[in-house]
Order: C-alpha cells, then structure tokens, then sequence
C-alpha cells in the first residue's frame, strides 16, 4: 500500500480536498481524477476520469469524493467501497478541532476552523466546512454537508444528505424518523428547491449585505 491519494472531483471542492490533504502531511502524491474538467480551477492536470479508477488504483492506495452533490457523492463512495481495493479516506485540517472522543468515519473533509465537539459522529461523506461547528453529542448521518460558519445544536441528529447553509443555525428535532439515517435522493432534491427560495433575514428591519460591512 503506497502513500498516494487520488481526488475524485477537480472543481473547488477538489482543490480544497487538495490543500487539506497536503496540511496533513500524509500522503506522498496527490492527484484528481474528474468526469468533465481536464484541469483544476489552479491549473493541475487531471490524470484520469472516475471510468479509470480501477486502472489507478495500481498507483493510489488512497481516495476520496470531494463533490458537493450528495447522492453522486454517496454513490461513489459506495461504488469504491463495494468494487475496488482503494482504502477511502477522511480529510481533517491539522487547523480543525476534533475533539478525541468524535468519531469522523470514512470519506468525510473537515475544514479549516471547524469544530467537531464531544461526543459527536460523523458518518461517511460528510463535509463540515470551515468554520462550522457541530456542538456536542450531534450525529450527521450520511452526506450531510454543514457549510462555513453554520452551527449545529447539541443532541441533534441531522438526516441523510442534508445541507445547512452558511451562517444557519441547526436545532434538534422533536421526532427522528428511521429514514433520516438514510439518504433518500428525493427528499434531497425537495430540501434543494426549499433552499433556492429563502430570501434575507431582516435585522433591525434592513436588509444586509456585503457591502454593509464595508
């Protein structure tokens, strides 16, 4: 088993993939393989598409999905897991905490910043971006996605393939229903259209935006 990893996915999620995987320090080669791009958003070369890992994984013992989408996320993880040698890896930023007894499994990025709090679980393919937090006690179940400076509350459970937006803050549910625990493409793609119609929080009445702070 060598030390190389191999990157499915050569957008900006892969590239972020990249610069946490060289912080860690761990692997010797790191390269990215993508269905569309035949360069990063920084100019690196892919060297193969997801048709040829099989192929690669004569020269990567190391992989993992960096796509934003959960259900093609999921089911690359499933389809290496199930069909190929690779060893799937997660990606933690030496500048994330982790608190020692969370359990981060398999094919997760966490970010810089992030905060992972005791107690917690993370479940295969779940990306905790920078500056999220997810307080103590808190399980995301597979493909959920807590995007930069969101927060999850303590004792929650988040459902397959959620997204919590920049900024959100997550609170427990009353009742947690069995198909939470499973990724389901439907209500994922329900929770999608939900998201494209929120609109700004008022403060004070005011509408804020980027250049307010400026």
């Amino acid at each position: 088993m060598n030390k190389n990893l191999l990157i499915i996915g050569a957008s900006t999620y892969g590239v972020v993939a990249s610069e946490i995987a060289a912080d860690m320090g761990c692997f010797e080669k790191i390269d990215f393989v993508d269905d569309e791009r035949k360069t990063t958003p920084n100019g690196i070369d892919v060297v193969g598409t997801t048709q040829d890992i099989d192929e690669l994984a004569l020269q990567y013992s190391n992989i993992i999905v960096a796509i934003g989408n959960p259900e093609v996320r999921l089911s690359l993880l499933n389809r290496i897991k199930e069909e190929t040698p690779y060893r799937i890896v997660s990606l933690v930023s030496p500048r994330a905490y982790v608190s020692p007894s969370a359990q981060i499994m398999s094919g997760c990025i966490i970010e810089p910043m992030a905060v992972v709090h005791t107690g917690c679980v993370i479940c295969p393919g779940c990306i905790i971006s920078a500056g999220a937090i997810v307080n103590h006690a808190t399980m995301c179940c597979d493909g959920v996605h807590v995007d930069c400076n969101a927060t999850v509350d303590g004792y929650c459970l988040v459902p397959a393939g959620t997204k919590i937006c920049s900024g959100e803050v997550y609170k427990r549910k009353d009742t947690i229903k069995t198909e939470d625990l499973f990724f389901d493409p439907q209500k994922w793609a329900e929770r999608l259209v939900d998201i494209s119609k929120r609109t700004p929080k008022e403060i004070d009445g005011l509408d804020y935006t980027f250049e307010s702070g400026m």
